[in-house]
C-alpha cells in the first residue's frame, strides 16, 4: 500500500515524522482522513484526536489546534501544542480548559462564537483519556 510522509511538530519538539499508511486529522471543518495521493490542502486545526496509521500501529496525539499542509507525498501538521495521548493526563486537559476559558474574559463580540467554540472543543478532549 501507498504512504504519505508525516511530519507533526509543536513549538515544543518534533513529535513524529514517518511513512504512513493514514492520518486522521481533526480539521477545523470536521474530521478527515489524509492518503497518499490526498489533494493538496491547506487547512486549520481544531482541538482533538489526530492519529497516524503506519504498517500494523496506530498512535495517536492530542493537538490543540495548528494548520495541516497535504500534497500527494506529504503530510505537515504545525501544532499550536501536540502531546502524545500516552502523555495527555486529566490535569493537562484542565488546564488547556483553563487557557481556553480565561481566553474568553477579554475577547471582543465578534470573536465569541469562535472562542466558545473553542472551548467546547477542548472539553471534549477529556472523553479522550
Amino acid at each position: 500500500m501507498a504512504t504519505i510522509q508525516f511530519d507533526l511538530v509543536s513549538p515544543e519538539r518534533k513529535l513524529a515524522s514517518v511513512e504512513a499508511l493514514e492520518i486522521q486529522i481533526p480539521g477545523a471543518d470536521g474530521d478527515f482522513t489524509a492518503m497518499a495521493e490526498h489533494a493538496p490542502m491547506l487547512t486549520t486545526l481544531r482541538p482533538g484526536l489526530l492519529s497516524v496509521t503506519t504498517n500494523n500501529n496506530v498512535t495517536e496525539y492530542i493537538v490543540t489546534g495548528g494548520f495541516v499542509e497535504i500534497s500527494g507525498t506529504n503530510a505537515s501538521v504545525l501544532a499550536e501544542q501536540a502531546l502524545p495521548k500516552a502523555e495527555v493526563t486529566r490535569e493537562v486537559i484542565d488546564n488547556l480548559i483553563a487557557v481556553a476559558t480565561a481566553a474568553l474574559e477579554n475577547i471582543p463580540p465578534e470573536d465569541v462564537d469562535a472562542a466558545n467554540k473553542r472551548l467546547s472543543d477542548t472539553r471534549i478532549l477529556l472523553e479522550l483519556i
